[in-house]
């Protein structure tokens, strides 16, 4: 395994962490030392890591889809912790300010992913600009965008909390879940027309 991807993806266990720990606090689930979360995160990014850098060796592919599932649980992450971090402020988990807090946030997740897909996943580190590239990013982002909002705000907003959970908590369950939803699309587009070599 490259000394890169070992530094890398400890860093990105951290991310998922901490975000992980403002997630939970805010949804109120309290568990005694949850903020070993922060800990226990990079070693587990590091071993899945390893284990796909192995698997790797004979198939590219199978290495560009771990960093990328990598990439996407700290996107996942950036993305849920953002939308928190904004319930949290303001208060508010549902209606009109959803879409717009949940828009912002999966936005912020994106950017994060085009750099860390294009400069680790991909390795496009030598080609600063490519022509089209981010032009296709753009449209690749926009109905990932619909995709990931669209399911999310119709999981919250029109199918609701069920089984007892708490909105706040629902509203991470939707995001969750459109997340999920939107991941294949993601990575084929990333893949196949973003970064194609």
């Amino acid at each position: 395994m490259k000394k890169t991807d070992t530094i890398i993806s400890l860093i990105i266990g951290l991310f998922v962490g901490i975000f992980f720990f403002i997630i939970l606090r805010n949804i109120g689930i309290k568990f005694p030392y949850s903020w070993a979360l922060i800990i226990v995160f990079p070693p587990l990014s590091l071993l899945g890591m390893y284990i796909v850098s192995i698997l790797g060796k004979r198939f590219l592919i199978i290495l560009q889809a771990g960093k990328f599932a990598l990439v996407g649980a700290l996107n996942t992450f950036v993305d849920l912790g953002i939308l928190n971090i904004l319930i949290w402020i303001s208060g508010i988990a549902t209606g009109l300010w959803y879409p717009i807090f949940k828009g912002t946030s999966f936005l912020i997740a994106t950017v994060n992913s085009y750099f860390w897909n294009k400069h680790w996943t991909f390795e496009k580190r030598k080609r600063t600009f490519v022509p089209g590239e981010f032009s296709k990013f753009i449209i690749v982002t926009v109905i990932g965008l619909a995709i990931n909002v669209g399911i999310a705000s119709v999981l919250v907003n029109v199918v609701g909390p069920r089984w007892g959970i708490t909105v706040k908590m629902w509203a991470t369950i939707g995001a969750f879940t459109a997340t999920l939803l939107a991941w294949v699309w993601n990575f084929l587009s990333s893949k196949f027309i973003v970064f194609k070599s």
